[in-house]
């Protein structure tokens, strides 16, 4: 079974476009496994819904998703956030809004917990930490986690006695799932933030119980036009760009 993982789509269909003909440029995949923000930010939140939909049947709630939704404010968001998340709420059809208010906040899938933020709090915190991967370790009872919201690929690793580390995830970067307990997220799709614009994504592959990660060019100054002709924030446009 190989199985891509995929979060922050971010409302961006050039990325998660270019990003599901990688996967099957990689030999092809038998599942998709959304960790949440389908939308926000990004052009498309409609478009990206309908293709989410298409292709995978596996995707947990995101804040973006809750808030484009109605189901939380954007109080806690920056203005410039909240500002798209208005213009993304006006974008959407009742059968979207009604597919983002039912995604669940986690799934347990075999060996896997999903959550779109941490286990403990799956919404709103960021994992950049080990000390913060660590405290979740009792959130969850699987051996390993997915999880998106920091836009960064990183994998946390523990071992027994809970001593940790994190590692950033590069290109071609392959992660063995073995004894030690895994917190791995696999990058942003529409709004990388660590540097690299490319669009990051992973794929598990169970025969050989291997995670690897996976960055892929796509045209953002094609995101960025359908951005400005939006009229969305200017900064958000800018740092597509640049990955930060």
């Amino acid at each position: 079974m190989r199985i891509a993982i995929l979060a922050d789509i971010h409302a961006n269909l050039t990325a998660f476009e270019a990003v599901l003909a990688d996967a099957a440029q990689q030999g092809g995949v038998n599942e998709f496994w959304c960790l949440g923000d389908v939308v926000g930010y990004g052009p498309d939140p409609h478009e990206c819904i309908a293709l989410l939909q298409k292709v995978c049947k596996v995707c947990v709630a995101g804040n973006h998703d809750r808030a484009a939704a109605g189901k939380i404010d954007t109080s806690d968001f920056n203005p410039r956030a909240a500002e798209a998340n208005e213009w993304t709420a006006q974008q959407l059809t009742p059968s979207d809004v009604k597919y983002l208010s039912n995604l669940p906040l986690t799934i347990e899938k075999g060996e896997f917990t999903l959550a779109h933020g941490s286990p403990r709090d799956p919404i709103w915190e960021y994992l950049f930490s080990v000390t913060e991967a660590a405290e979740n370790l009792t959130a969850f009872s699987t051996p390993y986690c997915f999880v998106g919201h920091t836009h960064q690929p990183l994998v946390f690793t523990f071992g027994r006695l809970k001593e940790g580390g994190v590692t950033k995830l590069e290109h071609e970067s392959e992660v063995v799932l073995a004894e030690k307990r895994l917190i791995l997220n696999p990058g942003g799709i529409g709004q990388p933030r660590d540097g690299d614009p490319r669009a990051s994504y992973g794929i598990y592959d169970s025969s050989i119980r291997t995670f690897t990660l996976y960055r892929v060019a796509y045209d953002i100054e094609a995101v960025q036009e359908r951005m400005q002709a939006h009229g969305l924030p200017a900064m958000l446009i800018a740092r597509l760009g640049v990955g930060r």
